[in-house]
């Protein structure tokens, strides 16, 4: 759906001149996109006729072209479409119980949340009570093995009898998270099982996990599990590639329930806290440079960022960089964060080339001596025939990597003095991606 939403303001901004007929193809586009998203017909009309009336008034806010005034207003409108409110996530102590059917990703959704909060600097414990799915209690330990996080569970199969011996169990821990079973259909069974165990967890939050294709009928699920459990909040799973994330995104919305966190991607680590105005304007384009600070501020080792600031650039700050981008994502999530460049497509395949270029590039420093790393303008022809041989690869690509370092420091030295513009950035990414 935001790809859809993307290209239709891509394309009106390239027009001449954004008249009366350019808006209503462009109003055509957005009803289009969003129907097929499935988004409620009539709040599609409601947010249509609210652009189209807007946009085409005569009355221009100051220092606006009439088509940023509409690009404003679309922006404006989406935002308030699917949700303006930010939810505020409290750091004291808490038990959290996840509620959801089959396929929504609730246990790796619970992973995730603990993550999340241990990287707040918070304990946390995770209760496997779903006692319904075979190896859900399996899955669940072995997720947070991988994070670090103890976890209960046993062969019991009383899903209440369970979270309360859980909550015993890891009682010194701040947060505890309570993965519950789900069913193919809200029915009677899940329901009783429902009541019985939040009665028996007490939890402070109840946050039920939709899977972000679910579309539309988002509205009908959170509205039949707040009934059962008293939601105080959503977590929405698959929206780095749901054509109609959109969808479930307003129809929570439209069930006056808060949509607190989305999974982003597979990894732990692509899980944010839901913030309508960042989140859109990532989607449509616009980037979003405060998550990327805050990205950035979680990956990059502290001394090594200071040698960048500094202009203390060595291939070893360089090599560390590249460490930090890993842990910030794929290169294609950090591209939509940078503005200007989130409006780029760039084929799935040259994403991939670039990411397998930056794993070749730390073999090759890996083969490097220290004085080498430290100052690559004494690599020679044999140096460098020394080095390809130790990283595998061809000296070809040695003298690439030292090309592209050197781009790259002359870049970072225009940004200390103040005269890094847009373009220069635009190269600078390049670069380290090695196109």
């Amino acid at each position: 759906m935001f790809d859809k939403l993307k290209d239709a303001l891509t394309k009106f901004a390239r027009i001449g001149v954004a008249d009366k007929g350019a808006v209503e193809a462009l109003v055509k586009d957005l009803q289009r996109t969003l129907i097929q998203a499935d988004v409620d017909v009539k709040l599609v009309f409601e947010l249509s006729k609210r652009i189209k009336d807007e946009a085409l008034s005569e009355k221009l806010p100051a220092g606006l072209t009439r088509k940023e005034h509409v690009v404003k207003i679309v922006y404006s409108e989406v935002i308030k479409f699917l949700g303006e409110a930010q939810p505020e996530i409290s750091l004291k102590p808490k038990k959290i119980l996840l509620v959801g059917l089959f396929g929504s990703g609730k246990t790796t959704s619970a992973a995730k949340l603990a993550t999340f909060y241990k990287k707040k600097g918070m304990s946390v414990g995770l209760i496997a009570a779903d006692t319904y799915r075979p190896a859900a209690v399996e899955q669940l330990k072995q997720l947070g093995e991988k994070i670090g996080v103890d976890v209960y569970g046993t062969d019991e199969k009383d899903a209440a009898k369970v979270a309360k011996d859980g909550l015993k169990k890891l009682s010194g821990r701040q947060v505890l998270i309570v993965d519950s079973a789900g069913r193919s259909a809200l029915d009677a069974e899940l329901r009783d099982e429902l009541k019985g165990i939040s009665k028996a967890v007490n939890a402070d939050e109840r946050l039920l996990v939709l899977s972000g294709d679910i579309g539309q009928a988002a509205k009908k699920q959170a509205v039949e599990f707040n009934g059962i459990a008293g939601l105080t909040g959503v977590i929405l799973t698959k929206m780095d590639s749901s054509a109609k994330g959109g969808g479930a995104l307003s129809a929570c919305h439209a069930a006056n329930t808060n949509v607190q966190f989305i999974g982003t991607g597979e990894k732990m680590d692509d899980f944010e806290v839901y913030d309508p105005t960042r989140f859109v304007s990532r989607m449509l384009g616009m980037g979003d440079l405060e998550g990327l600070l805050e990205k950035a501020k979680d990956a990059m080792d502290p001394k090594k960022a200071q040698e960048l600031m500094d202009g203390e650039f060595t291939l070893e700050s360089f090599y560390a960089q590249m460490e930090g981008m890993k842990k910030m994502g794929s290169f294609g999530k950090i591209m939509e964060m940078i503005p200007g460049l989130g409006a780029m497509k760039l084929p799935k395949h040259m994403m991939n080339e670039q990411e397998e270029k930056m794993d070749l590039w730390k073999y090759i420093i890996d083969s490097m001596t220290p004085e080498e790393k430290r100052d690559p303008e004494v690599i020679d022809s044999s140096r460098m025939q020394r080095i390809a041989k130790g990283a595998g690869t061809e000296p070809s690509e040695v003298k690439n990597l030292i090309k592209n370092f050197r781009q790259i420091r002359k870049m970072l030295k225009k940004f200390q003095s103040g005269g890094l513009k847009g373009g220069a950035m635009k190269n600078l990414m390049k670069a380290m991606g090695g196109a």
